[in-house]
């Protein structure tokens, strides 16, 4: 019997028996081609978590409108009969490995961002969501003005209901075995249904009747043009968390309405973008904190309901199912961090699970937000077919990694996994690099998810790991290949007065615990006085503030940036700027800090005299703040190793904060990067990267022993012949 009974029975969901309760939610990877076409990548991506297991998969994102609305640049559209080809191909690739699909289809309204300007929504505003990705673009050097919304007409309301049972039947035509519509997080649909955004006064605005007459038409529409057994799903917002959205008593009115206008099945989100917190739940989110909402709106409704938000652990999911408090259990960002979970479940191999760590880094910050493709901070190989195809060598060469970071680390799974002698050395007592302090920082504590995992993983490969030892250079000449991945180190910059009492954030950062499970031999807690002045910006000082100011701290930030935290992941930073100001996001509940956290933007420190800082602003202002400590977060490469090893003539990479601090995304894409590209030529090109995947005939040229040139043998046999010492036979050869 499978471990999770429960987890791997069947259900039916309209006509359609779907083999298990896993269901990949809806997720925009916007990896289409840019008019709309399915891509290879599309097809890979969705493929490989039906391979994985997932039983039921919405592909989300979908817009039945490409002229009025994409929600990233690079969704899928299903505006035209020309997609149903490329649509037919991405079905096909999910029913191979068995699992049922549908499509979602999308209109994002006021939060396109396609087209960037006159955009459409249910009602006039200014809008600012700078945590979307139809955000406002604001340059470099301009200022945010908020992006204009224009009000949906009549005219354009009926003619969008009928594009989107137009894509709907093309959803069909092409194979897939539901379709879903997005009613959810302040999309177009969303915007209409609510009680909050909706500021309609026509029969499309005010009552709950009205709100709901447009997403009803769309359902009677798709009924008429692809049969009653055609199975519609809805994805719609349970509670919208912020005064006057949706509450729970309108959810499960809203559940009842869709059921008798016959859906398949309730899809539950939480949240909307102007409270980000709930609908994106980042790390300090508990799992399975909506479950709630499934179990409430069971004992209102017959159809089936899936749960998401923050579902990571099997048992916990076999857990629900089995109390009767949800049907099905949604995964999206999960299966982008680890596509094989349901299969992995299925094989009790929990532990080889890579949990999502609910980051958005990889997912958001550095993919939608930015304009790109989806990616995962913890899996440089979603979305990414070359991982797919990789194979293990035939010709082993010896590898030393330098730094037990995520970088080093994950370089040395992927070079060991492809049978390659690895050898990591790590200076300090314990793998992990700046993942060490996670456990330090309130709402961080998942990032210990993946920082357990990964260590697990090198522990069970043929990798040897020594800790406390720096390599010297002499020592790495007997490797093949070396990888730098040293990671950063704090310093001080250039400021008049006693340098000497500045304390890095490391030390700032240790664990109060002096025997701790997760540190082995212990750490020392750098006692720091009650007002504490961090100085600098990035990860240091939002994750230093955030553990002064959980242990009662009085935290005053300065950075040199007009705005703190502009690098980091967006929502992560709405939620710690709610903490900042003694508050908390929504849902959540949190003990408040004992002082605000005070942060000066455009300021640096200009000297440091005994319990005095003279900071100076950008006009070369100063003023003259008391503290009792003053914390540096600046952070630099260390490239030490990475250069002497370099001018030694050594062959080595630089990877992580070794290369320039930025975040665990960069760590790990490159790392990985590093343990794909090893191969036994070990050839580098002139930008210091190694050179893989050359044609056959380049690398027998840039490899083979080169002979002497057919002019030089030429006159080498001229010459052999003038002097007499030549033959016919050497002439000839």
């Amino acid at each position: 019997m499978a471990p999770y009974p429960h987890l791997f029975s069947p259900i039916q969901l309209g006509n359609l028996t779907l083999p298990n309760r896993i269901v990949h939610v809806p997720t925009d990877i916007s990896s289409s081609h840019a008019d709309g076409e399915v891509s290879d990548r599309d097809i890979h991506h969705h493929t490989d978590i039906a391979r994985g297991g997932t039983g039921f998969i919405i592909v989300g994102a979908t817009t039945p409108d490409m002229k009025t609305g994409r929600p990233t640049v690079t969704c899928l559209v299903a505006d035209g009969d020309n997609y149903i080809p490329g649509l037919a191909r991405l079905a096909d690739g999910m029913h191979r490995y068995g699992a049922k699909c549908a499509v979602q289809l999308q209109h994002p309204g006021r939060q396109c961002a396609i087209p960037r300007y006159n955009t459409l929504g249910a009602t006039d505003r200014v809008l600012k969501l700078p945590w979307s990705a139809g955000h406002e673009i604001v340059y470099e050097n301009a200022e945010e003005k908020g992006k204009p919304i224009r009000e949906a007409s009549i005219a354009e309301i009926l003619e969008l209901v009928d594009l989107f049972s137009e894509a709907a039947w093309r959803v069909k035509q092409a194979g897939f075995d539901a379709v879903e519509l997005h009613a959810a997080h302040g999309y177009l649909l969303s915007e209409f249904m609510s009680p909050y955004l909706n500021m309609r006064t026509d029969r499309f605005g005010g009552s709950f009747e009205n709100r709901m007459r447009f997403p009803l038409a769309v359902i009677d529409s798709i009924k008429k043009k692809c049969g009653k057994s055609f199975p519609i799903l809805v994805r719609y917002s349970f509670e919208e968390w912020c005064e006057g959205g949706r509450g729970l008593e309108e959810g499960l009115e809203t559940a009842r309405v869709l059921e008798r206008a016959g859906c398949a099945a309730l899809d539950l989100s939480q949240g909307m973008q102007e409270s980000p917190g709930a609908g994106f739940d980042p790390m300090p989110y508990p799992q399975g904190w909506a479950t709630y909402a499934a179990e409430a709106t069971k004992r209102v409704v017959r159809i089936p309901v899936i749960t998401s938000h923050s579902l990571r652990d099997p048992q916990y999911c076999e857990q629900i199912l089995a109390e009767g408090k949800t049907d099905l259990v949604g995964l999206a960002r999960q299966l982008l961090a680890d596509p094989y979970w349901p299969v992995k479940a299925q094989m009790g191999r929990d532990k080889q699970i890579r949990r999502c760590i609910s980051c958005l880094g990889g997912c958001w910050q550095e993919s939608l937000m930015a304009k790109k493709e989806i990616a995962c901070s913890i899996n440089a190989a979603c979305g990414n077919p070359a991982y797919a195809e990789m194979r293990r060598t035939t010709t082993p060469v010896r590898v030393a990694v330098v730094g037990g970071g995520p970088a080093g680390m994950e370089a040395a799974r992927i070079a060991s996994e492809r049978g390659h002698r690895v050898t990591l050395f790590e200076e300090s007592g314990e793998l992990g690099g700046a993942m060490k302090y996670v456990c330090l920082v309130p709402g961080k504590e998942k990032m210990r998810w993946y920082l357990d995992w990964i260590r697990d993983q090198v522990l069970e490969l043929d990798v040897d790991v020594r800790v406390n030892r720096a390599p010297t250079v002499e020592e790495l000449r007997t490797f093949d290949v070396v990888l730098n991945a040293t990671g950063a180190r704090s310093f001080v910059p250039n400021v008049v007065g006693d340098t000497s009492r500045v304390v890095p954030f490391e030390e700032a950062m240790a664990c109060p615990k002096i025997a701790c499970e997760c540190h082995p031999g212990g750490r020392k807690l750098r006692k720091l006085g009650e007002r504490v002045l961090l100085w600098g910006d990035g990860y240091p000082a939002a994750d230093t503030a955030a553990f002064l100011g959980a242990h009662g701290k009085q935290v005053t930030i300065v950075t040199e940036r007009p705005e703190f935290g502009s690098e980091l992941e967006v929502i992560h930073m709405y939620v710690l700027r709610k903490r900042f100001a003694q508050g908390d996001a929504e849902v959540l509940t949190s003990k408040p800090y004992k002082f605000p956290v005070s942060v000066i933007t455009n300021t640096t420190v200009h000297e440091i005299r005994g319990s005095e800082v003279v900071l100076q602003d950008k006009d070369f202002g100063r003023r003259t703040v008391e503290v009792d400590d003053v914390v540096t977060c600046h952070v630099r490469p260390k490239t030490d190793l990475f250069d002497q090893l370099r001018a030694a003539g050594l062959p080595v990479l630089n990877a992580g904060d070794s290369v320039r601090p930025r975040n665990l995304y960069a760590a790990v894409k490159e790392g990985s990067a590093f343990g794909l590209a090893v191969d036994e030529h070990l050839l580098f090109n002139p930008n210091h990267a190694i050179l893989n995947e050359l044609p056959i005939d380049v690398l027998g040229q840039l490899t083979r022993n080169e002979a002497p040139s057919y002019t030089a043998r030429r006159i080498r046999q001229l010459m052999d012949q003038v002097s007499g010492s030549g033959t016919k036979e050497t002439v000839t050869a």
